[in-house]
């Protein structure tokens, strides 16, 4: 069974996050095995910088921390722990990176039903399919 089980949480559409977050604490109880939420703040252009406060980027990561903070203590795994990281970059490479470091052999991650804009343009989790070197469960709501 799995004993490291990632699950990427988009902190904007918890909905999305909830299935996968059910299935992976039902594959965690069965194997006691620990889950670690992640999310990935993206970067703001250069552009931008001028006009957000000083200090913008450590408040939304605070902001994000807590959050995960507060989905990790409604979970409740047996005899596993529940852990939470916030990076920042790119979605799918930020996903692939902790899997790798934290050395996750399932990532668990929701999906939306495709659509003619996934098909053309692409979705994360079709590209965290493609280049994961563990195990990876795609969840749709």
């Amino acid at each position: 069974m799995f004993k490291k089980i990632l699950i990427p949480v988009d902190l904007s559409e918890p909905d999305m996050a909830t299935p996968a977050l059910a299935e992976a604490q039902t594959l965690a109880k069965a194997s006691g095995g620990e889950l670690r939420l992640i999310n990935v703040q993206s970067l703001l252009p250069a552009t931008f910088m001028d006009y957000v406060p000083a200090g913008f980027d450590d408040e939304q990561r605070g902001r994000a921390e807590e959050a995960l903070k507060e989905l990790a203590g409604n979970i409740d795994v047996a005899g596993g722990t529940v852990s939470s990281v916030v990076r920042v970059g790119g979605v799918y490479p930020e996903i692939l990176a902790e899997a790798d470091a934290w050395g996750a052999d399932l990532i668990v991650i929701g999906s939306h039903r495709p659509a003619m804009s996934t098909y053309l343009i692409g979705s994360n989790a079709k590209t965290v399919v493609r280049h994961a070197r563990c195990s990876v469960l795609v969840v749709r709501r």
